[in-house]
């Protein structure tokens, strides 16, 4: 390629680390030296573009042009065609969820060079519940890269605490497709003449200005849309593109050139993705021109590497566009950007000021085209990058900055709500048994989550409550009258709250089984749980059938308690009443029932204090809880259940210390904001 453009030499690319003494440059004062980036809406002529028919008809294919003439390269036109066959399509399950899932092989026919065979895998996983197509995000992946990550476990750290995306998107109702990469291109310049680009070159080396890997795995996914086109479980409307690093640059460039995607989450792309190449700061053109990583590129993109060519020399200002048109190029469509922080792993290397810079300036063309960009009133030289958690999340162009690694795991939990929103997407409403553990799905409890779990590694804590948001109000920071009430009956026995608000027995469980628990070793655990399952109306059976369900979660919380809790005695709580549906108090009634015969009056004890809050009529007492929801006790209910507890405790613990070794209270991470 080199002999083609008349290259001689390239200049080499800066090191990442540090300490070698040609590293990157990580100063902020000297990393534009290159000029304004070009402006996405100022055709080649200097006019400036001002309606969307000029985006569309004039600017989008000159940006076009140059980006396949001069840095991703062409498809060539006489790419053959694929077949999409399904090896075998079997019933599964995500995590807790029952899927759908098929084996797909896209076959593409090589019948003009007989010696490479192109075999497109993927596995399209649907939920088992859905009653009408599903949107579906494909995610670019490859077998070698999911078997590394998991024999690494630092990896999994470096995600934090969420459940894998691909829980997460069936438990909303959503799809997944895994398209392995490694069978459409190899990533690596020895496979530029095999894979999908050497078919088409018939095993030839390319020419300069044709497709590179990241250009061929954008094809490979507009093929696998293809397919998914004609899948009837497949909502081919709301069809998403995602990936991380590499993967992160080619889910960008598949969303760019293919409008027919509708979402794109864009993982820590850096270089080649949303990092402006005119930044010199971390990673920079060098890099992408090197032997390691030009395979990603069309060969006309090595002449801004190259030091010493018939042409001269040229480096990133002459190339005429820039990250931020790329991402223009998605507009009006969904577009978020992610990216997580160097202290865990995701490396200053990927130029994240850099790459907001880009996202600030597309966002013009979003708003020219009708859809809302940032919210961000500054251009791109003067707008601050949020602080990292704070999400720019309420238009048609996203971004965020989580607190892990590199990755965009933390991101996914805002990526489906934010899409929900705009697609008005409502999915199929899973009914999972009451003993079955399942994670909520809502960004805010996934938080909460992470939260407590920062708090059960704390320690010292010989109390632990456990429930749903009845537990938690009693010892939340948003709660400050029922949080002193707490501290008022409780200090010196050092209890801490781990409950947590809407929780059913199935998200307890699921809390207490990744982590919540692990090494708190407490001396009592107190659960209160069951009424939110007793309050869905949407819950099938009988009186009798619902209690019997709800109770047979409540065993399975305490079993997993004294599995991971073996010393504590359990003091395990009568379902309150309630009186915001009088039917519901029949079905506390039975699992109460039920409740009083788990007790063995030792290291399992019944606490039923209804009576207390209730009259025999069911008919809440005076003040005992909240007059809008009658549901959340007061102060005056919280008392009452303090004075039965405080008795227990003496007996299982002594009194209470003149100090305590709990950790602080938490709260609501919304209320944070």
């Amino acid at each position: 390629m080199m002999d083609q453009l008349g290259i001689k030499a390239l200049r080499p690319g800066p090191s990442g680390n540090e300490q070698d003494p040609n590293h990157a440059n990580f100063d902020e004062a000297k990393a534009n030296p290159f000029g304004d980036l070009p402006d996405p809406l100022t055709l080649k002529n200097g006019q400036k573009v001002a309606t969307a028919e000029q985006w569309w008809k004039q600017r989008r294919p000159e940006i076009v042009e140059d980006f396949e003439r001069e840095v991703l390269g062409r498809i060539p036109p006489n790419v053959p065609k694929v077949i999409w066959t399904a090896k075998s399509t079997n019933d599964s399950k995500a995590g807790a969820f029952p899927v759908v899932e098929k084996q797909l092989i896209g076959h593409v026919d090589n019948s003009a060079y007989p010696s490479i065979n192109v075999d497109i895998e993927m596995t399209l996983v649907t939920p088992g519940n859905a009653k009408y197509p599903v949107p579906v995000v494909i995610m670019f992946s490859s077998a070698f890269i999911r078997q590394f990550i998991a024999s690494h476990p630092e990896f999994k750290k470096m995600m934090g605490s969420d459940p894998p995306s691909t829980e997460q998107l069936i438990a909303n109702g959503w799809g997944y497709a895994l398209l392995d990469t490694s069978t459409i291109q190899a990533d690596n310049g020895a496979g530029l003449t095999k894979g999908i680009i050497g078919l088409t070159n018939h095993g030839q080396p390319r020419k300069p200005d044709d497709w590179g890997a990241l250009r061929a795995w954008a094809w490979g996914a507009s093929r696998a849309l293809d397919y998914l086109e004609t899948d009837k479980t497949v909502d081919a409307k709301r069809v998403g593109i995602e990936g991380v690093s590499r993967y992160g640059k080619a889910a960008l460039v598949t969303m760019a050139f293919d409008t027919r995607f509708a979402a794109a989450l864009v993982g820590s792309s850096g270089e080649g993705g949303a990092k402006p190449h005119r930044r010199n700061f971390g990673e920079e053109v060098e890099n992408l021109t090197g032997p390691g990583e030009y395979h990603w590129m069309a060969g006309n993109f090595l002449k801004y590497g190259a030091s010493e060519a018939s042409f001269g020399s040229k480096n990133a200002k002459d190339l005429p566009v820039d990250a931020n048109e790329l991402i223009a190029l998605c507009a009006p469509r969904l577009t978020f950007i992610s990216y997580g922080i160097p202290d865990k792993g995701d490396a200053k290397w990927l130029d994240h000021q850099g790459s907001f810079m880009a996202t600030v300036s597309a966002k013009k063309v979003f708003e020219l085209l009708g859809a809302k960009g940032l919210g961000v009133n500054e251009d791109y030289h003067n707008a601050n990058m949020p602080p990292v958690n704070t999400g720019l999340l309420d238009g048609q162009l996203a971004w965020r900055q989580h607190d892990q690694g590199h990755t965009d795991a933390p991101n996914w939990k805002y990526f489906i709500s934010w899409a929900d929103n705009f697609f008005n997407y409502h999915p199929t409403p899973w009914e999972l048994p009451a003993d079955q553990p399942v994670f909520r799905t809502d960004a805010n409890s996934l938080v909460a989550h992470s939260q407590l779990l920062a708090k059960a590694k704390q320690g010292g804590i010989d109390v632990y409550f456990e429930g749903d948001s009845i537990t938690r109000r009693w010892g939340a920071t948003d709660y400050p009258d029922l949080l002193a009430n707490w501290k008022q009956n409780f200090f010196g026995w050092n209890a801490a709250d781990f409950g947590w608000g809407a929780d059913r027995t199935q998200n307890i469980l699921w809390r207490l089984e990744n982590g919540e628990l692990d090494g708190v070793s407490p001396k009592v655990v107190v659960l209160l749980a069951g009424t939110n399952n007793v309050g869905d109306l949407t819950a099938p059976g009988s009186v009798d059938e619902r209690a019997s369900d709800v109770t047979r979660g409540l065993q399975a919380i305490l079993h997993l308690i004294q599995e991971k809790a073996p010393a504590a005695t359990v003091v395990i709580m009568g379902v309150f009443p309630r009186n915001d549906n009088m039917a519901f108090n029949s079905v506390i009634d039975k699992i109460n029932r039920n409740l009083s015969k788990l007790a063995d009056g030792r290291k399992i004890r019944y606490l039923n204090i209804n009576d207390e809050l209730a009259g025999s009529d069911g008919i809440l007492r005076d003040g005992m809880m909240n007059a809008k929801d009658k549901l959340h006790p007061t102060a005056k209910a919280y008392q009452v259940w303090a004075d039965a507890l405080k008795p227990v405790l003496t007996e299982l613990l002594g009194p209470p210390s003149s100090v305590d070794h709990a950790p602080p209270p938490t709260g609501d991470p919304a209320a944070q904001h």
